[in-house]
């Protein structure tokens, strides 16, 4: 069984999201984690588009990456650019580290429809979460 770590800023959003799709994908081969380097709470709007996609994640929690330092992680992956950047060191001998960058539909100022902004973040990182584990687990 592997250990996977999702890393992002605040653990309200894009890392909850992308923890309930390696979830749901992982066939029980992978253990997920998911943390921020702060913790902001879970972002309603990220349950919502993920109830949309048939996947519950109500019951998450916003973890600190703190809590999770003696665990020995087979993957980091940061979903976000500050949390890429300001990552405190995590003692995971051979994790393999991946980034991508997913923009918080959270932020986006001025939006028209924000539950379209919600989708195209999920469906980013669905999309995403199914190359990795191709690329990993096939």
């Amino acid at each position: 069984m592997k250990n996977i770590l999702i890393l992002c800023t605040g653990n309200s959003c894009r890392s909850q999201i992308a923890h309930g799709y390696f979830n749901n994908f992982s066939k029980n081969k992978a253990k997920i984690y998911s943390a921020g380097i702060e913790t902001h709470g879970l972002n309603i709007n990220a349950v919502e588009t993920m109830k949309r996609d048939k996947i519950d994640i109500s019951s998450y929690r916003s973890n600190n990456v703190s809590e999770y330092l003696n665990i020995n992680f087979d993957y980091i992956i940061t979903v976000c650019d500050h949390a890429n950047e300001n990552c405190p060191y995590i003692p995971s001998k051979k994790a393999i580290r991946i980034h991508k960058n997913f923009t918080d539909p959270s932020k986006v100022e001025n939006s028209a429809n924000k539950e379209k902004d919600f989708d195209s973040c999920r469906d980013e990182i669905k999309d995403f979460t199914i190359k990795f584990y191709r690329k990993y687990f096939d």
